[in-house]
């Protein structure tokens, strides 16, 4: 095991090295006690791993166990006086145990190496030896390398989850920042090594830009197929001005010789509904008590981007003071993203050279590719930087609860709807790249999004602030209101201790919006921008038609069973007609108990909370 004089020769048993002994001296055990052998925990097998596969040409003692041991070292081995004094004891420990032969000189630490390096010690080309305290001396502040980016100031290595198990990209994107990084750094030299390529074969590119969101390197982001023709409206630029002006584009398509009476009657019905929002939205002054009516049964795609501008305020109901309007608040909101993301002085492009809130940006370009991760649409790259920008002025906007997970989802059906107004065919979840848009439709369609998303957030902030007193609220609100319509669930939710914060938390932070599509979740806030508190209250209804829907499964299941089911509902293949049958539940619901005290007595002994009105 140990060489002598170089002579690669095996020293007899007699003289083989005995760390057990070695151990047994540096624990205060008196000479001659036997050495008891231990099997090595799997954390100390563990520890041999890293060091072999960082350096197997490093020769290390073995120990009786045939692992090297932790814990046969009970003394630190790194560097300093304390260490060195150590490793004199060692070596003193050592030659008391084997005497040295005559024919071979007294083998010490630093002459240990391992029968390879033995053999060719005499060889001109054979490394150095080192010894194992040298090489822990030498990478003991291994571990300590400074984060060059700073990102571990906020803990950014404890994001790989967040509250709804979708999985994060924060080490794959880590990993490109600085890859891209390394590129840049090599390019600022003259260096002329080739550019980083993804696998698409994308550059991926450092950018003094303005925009920190683009100094993050392009990863795979989709290509467009050029035969599905998604293409921009001619009159672009009328309806950037005005909605209105999109209503005369409108063209029915002529029914099919072979459509059956059904088929027929649908699109009958559908062309007559269209022609009622067209004589509503046309109107000089906008009756919103008509708009709402009409809207609460489903809105048709052509004219939902102008009605649910109007239904939230955002856009007056004057169409006189429409364009003004419009002009002036896109140019507020290009305004605060310039002022958010504009850098301080000359220093490169930096994030904190602009100001940023680096915790709350970081969250935000987190959470916005998991986004709708299975639609096309939110996979490109100009999508994903117009997310951002919205969710971080937003949060600027608001100190008092900042951005918080969830809010990235609720943003998305703004800017599907708002983006499609623009395009020939609104089903744009595929095939077309928003980057290849004029920049003034994207900005209008980022201005847009984010001032309805602040007018929905307006009526539901307090879930989003400190405690979020308004999720928890409308949870107990739900759990009482379940008792009344479906006792019997509500018993044996109980008996299986399932409380209702552990599943319909989701529901309320992202209104449902984990649960169904994105399609369905636009026609169903067609409903809820048609009520006046829909958001808010309405939608504590729909929540509890959808959990009472699951009754009868539910009833049969336990308690892993039933989580494990709520957390991933069956609702894939969920149409506009399922949607249109909840929103009918819910409206049941909402006509029986709102604001009747009376079905409150006699019911569970937890009191509803007075903040809810059910």
């Amino acid at each position: 095991m140990f060489s002598s004089s170089g002579s690669g020769k095996k020293p007899p048993p007699q003289q083989a090295l005995s760390m057990d002994s070695v151990r047994l001296r540096l624990s205060g055990a008196p000479p001659g006690t036997a050495p008891r052998r231990r099997t090595a925990t799997a954390a100390e097998t563990a520890a041999v791993i890293p060091i072999r596969s960082l350096a197997p040409h490093i020769p290390m003692p073995i120990c009786s166990n045939s692992i090297l041991c932790p814990s046969l070292f009970p003394y630190d081995c790194g560097v300093g006086p304390a260490n060195k004094k150590n490793q004199e004891l060692v070596e003193r420990i050592l030659e008391t145990e084997n005497p040295p032969s005559s024919s071979s000189q007294k083998p010490r630490l630093s002459d240990v190496s391992s029968p390879a390096t033995g053999r060719n010690s005499s060889s001109a080309s054979s490394p150095p030896l080192k010894t194992y305290f040298s090489f822990l001396s030498n990478t003991n502040q291994d571990w300590n390398t400074d984060d060059p980016e700073g990102e571990d100031m906020y803990g950014y290595d404890d994001d790989d989850g967040d509250d709804f198990g979708l999985p994060s990209l924060s080490n794959m994107k880590r990993k490109s920042r600085r890859k891209a990084a390394a590129q840049c750094n090599a390019a600022s030299q003259g260096d002329s090594a080739p550019p980083m390529d993804d696998a698409l074969g994308h550059s991926r590119r450092c950018s003094d830009s303005a925009d920190i969101a683009i100094e993050r390197p392009s990863t795979t982001y989709p290509m467009p197929k050029k035969s599905e023709g998604k293409i921009l409206r001619p009159q672009y630029k009328d309806i950037l001005k005005d909605p209105a002006n999109a209503l005369h584009l409108i063209n029915h398509p002529a029914i099919p010789a072979n459509a059956t009476p059904k088929e027929i009657d649908v699109m009958n019905s559908r062309v007559t509904k269209i022609n009622k929002f067209k004589k509503l939205l046309q109107a000089t002054t906008i009756p919103i008590t008509d708009l709402r009516a009409l809207a609460w049964g489903g809105v048709p795609e052509e004219v939902r981007a102008m009605t649910w501008q109007l239904l939230l305020s955002y856009l007056p109901t004057s169409s006189e003071r429409r364009v003004a309007t419009l002009e002036r608040k896109r140019k507020e909101y290009l305004d605060g993203v310039r002022q958010a993301f504009e850098r301080g002085g000359n220093a490169p492009s930096a994030g904190r050279s602009r100001g940023l809130d680096e915790a709350v940006w970081h969250q935000i370009s987190i959470d916005v590719p998991r986004t709708n991760p299975h639609i096309e649409l939110y996979g490109y790259e100009a999508t994903q930087r117009s997310l951002e920008r919205i969710l971080y002025l937003w949060a600027i906007r608001h100190p008092a609860s900042g951005y918080v997970q969830g809010i990235n989802d609720l943003v998305s059906p703004f800017w599907q709807v708002f983006l499609g107004s623009y395009i020939t065919d609104c089903n744009i979840e595929s095939g077309m790249d928003p980057g290849q848009l004029p920049k003034a439709v994207l900005d209008a369609v980022e201005a847009d999004s984010f001032w309805c998303l602040t007018k929905l957030l307006d009526g539901i902030q307090d879930h989003y602030i400190v405690a979020q007193p308004g999720i928890q609220r409308q949870v107990a609100a739900l759990r009482d209101l379940t008792a009344r319509i479906d006792s019997d669930l509500a018993k044996h939710l109980e008996n299986e201790h399932v409380e209702f914060i552990q599943f319909s938390f989701r529901w309320m932070n992202c209104l449902l919006m984990r649960e169904v599509s994105v399609k369905n979740t636009i026609r169903m806030w067609d409903t809820y921008l048609a009520e006046e508190q829909g958001f808010s209250e309405f939608h504590l209804y729909v929540c509890a038609a959808f959990l009472v829907k699951w009754s009868a499964k539910l009833l049969k299941m336990d308690f892993q069973e039933i989580m494990m089911f709520l957390q991933a509902l069956p609702t894939k293949d969920w149409t506009e007609k399922d949607i249109e049958l909840l929103l009918s539940e819910a409206y049941i619901w909402q006509s029986l108990f709102k604001n009747s005290a009376a079905h409150l007595r006699g019911g569970p002994s937890r009191s509803p909370l007075a903040n809810m009105q059910l």
